[in-house]
């Protein structure tokens, strides 16, 4: 048996970080009233966590990149199909794969539409001037809604897959998220997760931040 680095630092510190966030959006969503200014908040840390995240996909350790999570249809069939003792992966399944494309998409979507949306009582996105009043119609009705409704669904689609992967007999999946590290029974490639690779996410962090200000201040 082998122990391996997977998951390097900053893509450990965005899971949680994340995970932190989302469940404060919908805390703060439902109760409304002075909430919403960390909904608000939180909503522009998403936003930049997202984006760290997609650069990050390029940037980051082995099992991190966009070109190392089997995207292809035929690699999630062959999953399904799979005996439980072939259905190891050093870094994300297939479904895991495609889980968190569904999850950073459908994120980005709610973000983009949280910034241009008016629940015409006394909270109003920061870009809703910049557009007509039907995208803001549309967005907010998105937003509140069925946007809403599928970021729920993926969450707990999310905790599902993770008790039935346990059910499964398989290795836990969260100490790996908390740790880095997996016990494989062959060698495969290291994540890179030294000091200047986790410096250059700090960079990338930052630089996600600063677009993010960027676009906002284009409300002002």
């Amino acid at each position: 048996m082998f122990t391996v680095r997977i998951w390097d630092l900053p893509t450990r510190l965005f899971h949680w970080a994340l995970a932190f966030c989302v469940i404060g959006l919908v805390i703060t969503g439902n109760v409304g009233g002075n909430a919403m200014v960390w909904h608000f908040r939180l909503g522009y840390a998403v936003f930049t966590l997202v984006l760290f995240r997609l650069a990050w996909g390029f940037a980051g350790g082995h099992w991190s990149r966009w070109s190392h999570l089997p995207l292809h249809p035929r690699q999630a069939l062959a999953y399904l199909n799979a005996r439980a003792t072939d259905r190891l992966h050093a870094g994300h399944n297939p479904l895991g794969s495609w889980s968190i494309v569904a999850m950073l998409f459908f994120l980005l979507l709610q973000v983009s539409t949280g910034l241009i949306s008016d629940d015409e009582i006394a909270n109003a996105g920061p870009l809703t001037a910049l557009v007509s009043g039907s995208w803001v119609s549309w967005a907010s009705a998105w937003h509140k809604n069925w946007g809403k409704l599928i970021i729920l669904l993926l969450v707990i689609t999310h905790l599902l897959a993770l008790l039935w992967h346990r059910f499964k007999k398989h290795p836990p999946l969260v100490p790996a998220m908390l740790h880095g590290d997996k016990i494989l029974p062959a060698p495969v490639p290291v994540s890179q997760d030294q000091l200047r690779h986790r410096l250059g996410a700090l960079l990338l962090l930052g630089l996600a931040a600063l677009a993010v200000y960027g676009l906002l201040s284009l409300g002002s």
